[in-house]
């Protein structure tokens, strides 16, 4: 779809310089002199590259329209994630560094959101929280309850994070997937 240059929003994906690009943030600007353009800060999807870029409303983009589909995580095969399309069940291996830190939350079973240009993946999103199993933490020291502390503690996918001294080895939490910071305990 072409849209103007002047009608990029932050959020919309264009095709640019043979590149998929993410507006990041938008500025219109209108000089006295001259005409009026769209000062765009751009973020590459496939690298990460950023590019501060003018576009006058003469000028047209190709907005591209990424397709998000629903993929169940099946299991970890050396350095690759394989996941399951829902709808066909086609697999797709994917390089855990696709994903990035947040893969170790994945748990088998997980359902993720694949976003995908031209059927190639251009980026992942998991759930924002997930429950995980407590495996090493420090003993609660009585009285130490009274003030509003946090003790370091070991989940099940070896992840540290703080949690409060009430909860004990073996509880079940839940975590963002984001940082693994606690939320609360799981029911």
């Amino acid at each position: 779809m072409k849209i103007n240059g002047n009608e990029i929003r932050i959020g919309n994906i264009i095709e640019h310089q043979s590149g998929l690009w993410v507006a990041v943030k938008t500025n219109a600007v209108k000089p006295g002199k001259g005409g009026a353009f769209n000062q765009v800060e751009l973020k590459n999807l496939i690298d990460g590259r950023k590019l501060n870029e003018r576009f006058r409303a003469s000028e047209t983009v190709t907005r591209v329209r990424l397709d998000q589909k629903t993929h169940t995580y099946l299991y970890a095969d050396g350095d690759m994630l394989v996941f399951m399309n829902s709808e066909n069940y086609e697999q797709i291996n994917l390089e855990a560094d696709f994903v990035g830190e947040r893969a170790a939350f994945l748990v088998d079973g997980m359902e993720v959101q694949l976003e995908l240009h031209e059927e190639r993946p251009i980026s992942v999103s998991l759930p924002d929280q997930v429950t995980l199993e407590i495996t090493e933490t420090e003993p609660v020291v009585k009285g130490q309850t009274a003030a509003n502390s946090y003790k370091p503690a070991i989940l099940e996918n070896g992840v540290r994070t703080t949690i409060p001294p009430f909860i004990n080895v073996g509880e079940r939490i839940i975590v963002l997937t984001e940082d693994g910071s606690y939320v609360k305990r799981a029911d």
